[in-house]
């Protein structure tokens, strides 16, 4: 066994189809983990595709772009630099595609594990889109045994076991792991039981950023052989975190190394809407967004995560007054849209709803004014909204709140 280890834990935030775009990340990685001196490279899973690829590696044309990507850059590999570990769907010999860890080293693709355990509940659909691959045997690394685990095949004991028992000497889980309240803490638990079955360190690496209605945080880590936190990747954004191991009569053991502080609670929360909402933006090619603003505090708490999220100069506010609306909601938002510095536009919807209302007068005739009258104005402001972003492009954001959204208003 070589007397010392430099891994790179490449915490990186693909775009879903973006082959291009993602493999050129790798390589700006790569680069500078050459600078480093690093041996190896580690990506998260399906970095290639980026996650969730769904019906993508359904279609041929897709995987052999995939296989080109990955061939043109596993031959990068033979200039004596960093090997790399790298997340990408792939073709098993069946012709099935797979979800696949590929380590490009020495200018080829030294070996190839297939993950087992296809998830398929909440966002997951791997099973109606993936073969199993199965219990991964140790990689030969440069005289190291590598126990890889992808995403879900660290959830059971099995694959650990597995791979102990036949000489890995680290463990390796690159992962694609979502974001939700509760999340960060079941990841590390099961790290660390995975850890005190096998008496081998760990190495996670979690995917960053946002795609479609998913968000991933990141926080990627490293494990001691017992089960203590090493090292730790920000949360939240992109990270490139080396670590150094070295020999020990115990095995490999990892060197002190950065740990990031994690947000929590509300505060991660908080993170996640905000991330989510970049990348939604950014990844879709919107210039910015725009949004009623009422002085209320549903509108108000959306204008400022757009701002935090965007920058004010991506976020326009609009105030649609109409007869009901106080002196005081009209304050309360001009007040905030110049603290936050974005662009404030003042369109009244009495006009709209006069005009409504004498469409409807023969049809409401008789019957006294109530919900309908008033559902008028958001429907007139929903309206003016859409008009804005049809024609100026930024996306529209809600201001709904969880008890408008859950009876459908």
């Amino acid at each position: 066994m070589p007397d010392s280890l430099s891994l790179v834990l490449a915490q990186l935030n693909p775009a879903v189809g973006d082959i291009a775009s993602n493999v050129a990340k790798v390589r700006v990685a790569r680069l500078k983990a050459a600078g480093t001196g690093a041996h190896l490279l580690m990506t998260s899973e399906l970095y290639v595709s980026g996650y969730p690829p769904e019906d993508l590696v359904l279609k041929p044309s897709f995987l052999d772009a995939v296989r080109r990507a990955v061939e043109d850059l596993a031959g990068e590999t033979g200039d004596g630099g960093p090997a790399i570990l790298l997340g990408a769907p792939w073709r098993m010999e069946s012709g099935k595609p797979a979800n696949a860890a590929l380590l490009l080293d020495g200018g080829k693709i030294a070996a190839t594990v297939f993950k087992r355990d296809l998830p398929n509940y909440g966002p997951f659909d791997e099973k109606r889109v993936f073969a199993p691959g199965p219990l991964p045997a140790p990689v030969d690394f440069r005289g190291l045994k590598l126990g890889v685990m992808i995403c879900e095949d660290m959830w059971t004991p099995d694959a650990a076991l597995h791979l102990k028992r036949h000489g890995a000497q680290i463990l390796l889980v690159p992962n694609g792991s979502p974001y939700e309240s509760g999340k960060p803490g079941e990841r590390m638990t099961l790290a660390q039981a995975r850890v005190k079955e096998t008496g081998l360190p760990l190495v996670y690496v979690n995917q960053a950023g946002g795609q479609d209605e998913l968000v991933f945080d990141g926080a990627s880590f490293v494990l001691d052989a017992k089960g203590e936190i090493a090292a730790q990747a920000k949360a939240w954004d992109e990270d490139f975190l080396l670590t150094h191991w070295q020999a020990s009569p115990g095995g490999l053991a990892p060197q002190p190394a950065a740990k990031a502080q994690i947000p929590q609670a509300e505060a991660a929360i908080y993170h996640a809407l905000m991330l989510g909402l970049r990348d939604y933006v950014a990844k879709n090619g919107f210039p910015g967004v725009v949004l009623g603003l009422s002085g209320g505090i549903d509108s108000a708490l959306a204008a400022v995560l757009a701002a935090d999220a965007l920058g004010a100069d991506k976020v326009r506010a609009v105030i649609m007054p109409s007869p009901y609306t106080a002196q005081e909601s009209l304050d309360d938002a001009a007040a905030l849209a110049a603290n936050l510095g974005c662009r404030l536009d003042t369109i009244p919807i009495a006009p709209a709803m006069n005009v409504f209302s004498e469409t409807l007068a023969d049809v409401f005739k008789g019957r006294a004014s109530g919900t309908a009258e008033e559902n008028i104005q958001s429907r007139c402001r929903g309206l003016i909204l859409m008009a804005i972003s049809n024609a100026f492009g930024p996306m529209v954001l809600s201001t709904g709140n969880k008890s408008e959204m859950s009876v459908g208003y």
